[in-house]
């Protein structure tokens, strides 16, 4: 095996353990500053459990409504009735 591909090899290999290696120190970093905060609301683990999230003052993004709009109405004539029904044929036909 020629010289360059073993160093860009071992290169890659070096890099993807440093990734690694930085990914699971983040992780456990923040598993401890979790179980920090946990201990600290119920010093003597005798109260109610901590709150997950507490939400924000204002959401980033608005909650999503449970139920839809109200549906809207708007009575036809006969000529208008007549016209959709021409223009769906047409949508219909591909032209």
């Amino acid at each position: 095996m020629s010289e360059d591909k073993t160093l860009s090899r071992t290169a890659g290999a070096t890099v993807v353990t440093l990734v690694a290696v930085a990914c699971a120190a983040g992780l456990a970093d923040a598993l401890r500053r979790r179980r920090e905060r946990t201990r600290a609301r119920t010093p003597d683990h005798s109260g109610p459990p901590a709150p997950r999230h507490t939400p924000h003052s204002t959401p980033a993004i608005p909650r999503q409504r449970r139920t839809g709009p109200h549906v809207e109405a708007v009575p036809l004539t006969d000529a208008e009735r007549d016209a959709f029904a021409v223009l769906v044929r047409r949508f219909g036909e591909g032209g």
